[in-house]
């Protein structure tokens, strides 16, 4: 029954977005040999009222334009001094491109996965062919452009009370084949940020969480640990992690595996709850937890203890075992804090659409080029996080970051954008 409510709302929604769209009227006219009464067979027909009206979503194909901007002059009647309008609004002086499409190139590779050459096929098909390279300029002029508010949304992430973080493989092109480079994502509840490493190390989270306090969600990596320290934030650990484990060990220890996956299935039953009740994150969701989530998991590892002994430790089972005892004290932290979720699927949700580049464009081509995409993507979604449509975003700032205050740059962050009248 929520679930067909959620659909209803979801319909209604639809149709209002629908209701919004701009209204483009054609007129459709009786054929002249048709205007023949049915019933009587005469040809004296008056028009009736205004006709009747019926409605079509249609797709209109995306195509470009030549902006030509007429800058009107004045001059002074002494003869000397001439007044001239300003130029329109660019990413750079001189730039040939607007910041439509500049925002357009960004959007299609972050938000859309698509390589530089499916993009070139669509402008193509729109009536003005643009190379590749020329793609790849408009991108990376557009990293450049974004540079202080990039920055500004690491900070925030930094002092975020609570971080998601994950990490995927990204390789770069190099001599003779690929390096493998990382991309890392790090979630608060404002900013999904992205960044690129040439290595997995540790010194990564360190530059982007380093000295700052708060919880870490992640999984079991080491690569965490030199900000998870007494000094630094606590480390939350992950349930789907745990329970992946245990999925991995079906085909060997059925009974065992099961087990474990319904006592894991108990936890979330907690957390369902808690969000149907709209107390996620509050102090209510904290003693609910306490309540009912904790006995559940002493039970658990209670369970294990006694298992433990029973599996061979090499075995599927062994080793789901021993990872999640290994972990027990991070599985442990949701229990204490109600920001802390059960799980860090959000990081790897977050990171999504960098797999699915990956999948599309295979490779950046080099190290800066990776840099830029964690930039851009960087911005894109933390517009998607805010249902801010990260095209009329990027329009709007690309230009007014030429001439804003650097101090001010926090008038420009996604959360704070307004659309231009």
């Amino acid at each position: 029954a929520e679930r067909e409510a959620e659909r209803v709302e979801q319909r209604r929604k639809n149709r209002a977005h629908r209701e919004e769209l701009p209204v483009v009227e054609r007129v459709s006219d009786v054929p002249e040999e048709d205007r023949v009464c049915p019933c009587c067979g005469g040809h004296e027909l008056s028009k009736l009222g205004d006709g009747l009206v019926t409605t079509q979503i249609e797709y209109v194909p995306a195509h470009l334009v030549r902006l030509a901007w007429r800058r009107k002059r004045y001059a002074c009647r002494c003869g000397k001094g001439i007044v001239t309008a300003p130029p329109p609004p660019q990413v750079t002086d001189g730039c040939e491109y607007g910041p439509g499409l500049h925002a357009h190139v960004v959007v299609a590779k972050c938000a859309d996965a698509l390589p530089f050459y499916r993009v070139a096929k669509q402008l193509h098909r729109a009536g003005a062919p643009v190379s590749r390279a020329t793609l790849c300029t408009l991108f990376h002029r557009a990293a450049d452009q974004v540079d202080a508010i990039y920055k500004a949304l690491l900070e925030e992430v930094a002092e975020a009370p609570h971080v998601f973080a994950d990490e995927t493989p990204l390789p770069v092109l190099a001599e003779g084949g690929c390096d493998r480079g990382y991309v890392w994502t790090f979630v608060s509840d404002k900013v999904v940020a992205f960044t690129f490493s040439a290595s997995r190390s540790g010194k990564t989270p360190v530059r982007i969480l380093g000295g700052t306090e708060g919880s870490l969600q992640v999984d079991a990596y080491s690569g965490y640990n030199a900000v998870t320290t007494p000094d630094g934030r606590v480390r939350a650990g992950c349930w789907a992690h745990v329970r992946r484990e245990f999925f991995r060990s079906l085909d060997t220890a059925p009974a065992d595996a099961n087990e474990a996956m319904d006592r894991i299935a108990l936890l979330y039953d907690v957390e369902h709850r808690a969000a149907a009740k709209g107390v996620v994150g509050t102090a209510a969701h904290r003693a609910l937890r306490q309540a009912e989530s904790a006995p559940r998991v002493d039970a658990f590892f209670a369970w294990l203890a006694d298992r433990a002994p029973h599996l061979t430790p090499k075995s599927p089972i062994g080793k789901a075992v021993r990872y999640a005892q290994k972990q027990e004290t991070a599985l442990r932290q949701f229990l204490a804090d109600a920001r802390v979720a059960l799980d860090n699927n959000t990081a790897e949700r977050a990171l999504k659409p960098v797999a699915l580049g990956r999948k599309n464009f295979l490779f950046a081509g080099h190290d800066e080029g990776a840099e830029n995409l964690a930039k851009l993507q960087t911005v894109v979604a933390t517009c998607q996080r805010h249902g801010v449509d990260p095209q009329a975003y990027l329009e709007d700032v690309l230009v007014r970051v030429n001439t804003h205050p650097a101090k001010d740059v926090a008038a420009l962050l996604p959360w704070n954008f307004r659309p231009p009248p």
